[in-house]
């Protein structure tokens, strides 16, 4: 009989919050794949656990899963573990646990801790349901493109973002989307761990500790009754385009839309109402 891929969550931070089956799996199977075995040791260590463990990162995956579904195969029982929470949410894995099931193999899930979870159970925000986007891209321009595709969804977004990109981050969800309020969940379970829930425009005034993974949880887009959102006055518009485009580094029509999905009005018309404060003209755009 095939061995079984168990799919096992662990700590995102506190070493207590590992469940009592997760545990007893480590001990059981015959070896543990996990995203870095150095940062998987301290977690084994810390229970007394002598699994033997072996890498399994983005940049092997694909060169050691036929390994791996072999020993399945063959009857062993693996754990696939990441660096901390949930597997193959934002981790490498898919493709493991992909040909696993191709090949016959049982993966079971021993569910726990989640970043994701824990940032939206404390964040107070409500919503009829959520997003999970991951990690917006690195480039500015492409960041904003992403988060101008995201502005019109109602449900609340959940995003991770490294510190390093953090403030910048903000700053172009802030001319996106407006100033909704958002929950930035810093370092979670861990011992500087911070969960603060303000405007964005707050968040930026107070200044951002920018050290350790974000996890941030977005207010989703509010809309009228008729399902559209308030249209400003032209002036505020005109306001808005010209920070999108002089102070966030959208072209003029990549502006346009912007704006034009965020009020629900054909561009022709955004265009006509700039046009009109003589803010914009038709051979700028």
């Amino acid at each position: 009989m095939p061995g079984t891929l168990f799919v096992v969550a662990t700590p995102i931070g506190n070493l207590e919050d590992v469940t009592l089956r997760a545990l007893r799996v480590l001990r059981e199977v015959s070896l543990i794949a996990a995203e870095d075995t150095r940062r998987t040791a301290r977690l084994l260590q810390h229970y007394s656990i002598s699994t033997r463990t072996t890498s399994l990162h983005e940049h092997n995956e694909r060169v050691k899963t036929p390994e791996l579904v072999a020993r399945l195969k063959a009857g062993e029982s693996i754990a696939l573990v990441s660096d901390a929470g949930t597997p193959v949410v934002s981790d490498p894995g898919t493709h493991l646990i992909a040909e696993a099931h191709a090949a016959g193999v049982r993966v079971e899930p021993v569910p726990g801790p989640s970043a994701v979870v824990a940032a939206l159970s404390a964040s107070g925000l409500r919503g009829d349901g959520f997003l999970f986007v991951g990690f917006p891209p690195s480039r500015s321009n492409a960041r904003k493109k992403w988060l101008s595709a995201l502005e019109p969804e109602r449900h609340l977004i959940v995003m991770y973002e490294a510190p390093h990109r953090i403030e910048a981050t903000l700053r172009d969800m802030l001319a996106v989307f407006g100033d909704r309020n958002v929950a930035l969940g810093r370092e979670l379970t861990k011992i500087h761990e911070s969960l603060v829930v303000k405007p964005i425009s707050v968040h930026l005034k107070d200044g951002i500790v920018a050290r350790g993974e974000f996890t941030l949880v977005v207010q989703g887009a509010t809309m009228l009754l008729d399902g559209t959102a308030p249209v400003p006055s032209a002036e505020l518009m005109a306001v808005e385009f010209g920070h999108l485009t002089h102070k966030q580094g959208f072209s003029r029509r990549e502006g346009l839309k912007a704006l034009s999905r965020k009020y629900d009005m054909p561009a022709r018309k955004v265009f006509a109402i700039l046009e009109s404060t003589k803010d914009v003209s038709n051979d700028q755009i």
